[in-house]
């Protein structure tokens, strides 16, 4: 496949997607935020650790980490949040006293559940003016925009 020619059209267009790209940062700082101050909500790590748990079963706090694509540490914190509001539990496994597992509990499967759906309708409802392939095209968009900042 060619490269596209740069044009003036293309690089204002470049610029509304760094632009879109750093307000999406913002608003998930702005997530964050209301997940330390509000019981209940969720930052999207907090999501996407429910949702790791939920599609695989429980983890080594490494594993956790891999999945969630954060580091050791940070999914410890993030383990002792969700802990602390009742959505996981650390767990032993039999014979091993050195490693621990984390797992939903009911009550994160739940929030898990809950949260799936109102992210599915909220982007059904904004999202209804674009098909299936442009939508796959926002996809690889937010891939690579991940892959640039990791290269940052």
């Amino acid at each position: 496949m060619s490269q596209p020619q740069p044009t003036p059209a293309r690089e204002q267009a470049l610029d509304r997607l760094a632009r879109a790209a750093y307000s999406l940062s913002a608003a998930d700082s702005r997530l964050r935020g209301r997940a330390t101050r509000t019981p209940g909500a969720l930052s999207l790590t907090h999501a996407r650790a429910l949702r790791v748990l939920a599609e695989t079963g429980p983890l080594s706090i490494g594993q956790l980490a891999a999945a969630t694509e954060t580091t050791s540490a940070a999914t410890t914190q993030l383990v002792n949040n969700l802990a602390t509001a009742g959505y996981v539990t650390r767990e032993r496994p039999p014979g091993d006293k050195r490693s621990v597992l984390v797992a939903l509990t009911d009550a994160g499967r739940r929030r898990h559940d809950e949260r799936q759906a109102t992210l599915a309708r909220a982007l059904d409802t904004a999202l209804a003016h674009h098909d299936a392939p442009a939508l796959d095209a926002a996809t690889d968009v937010l891939r690579q925009l991940a892959a640039i900042y990791d290269r940052l």
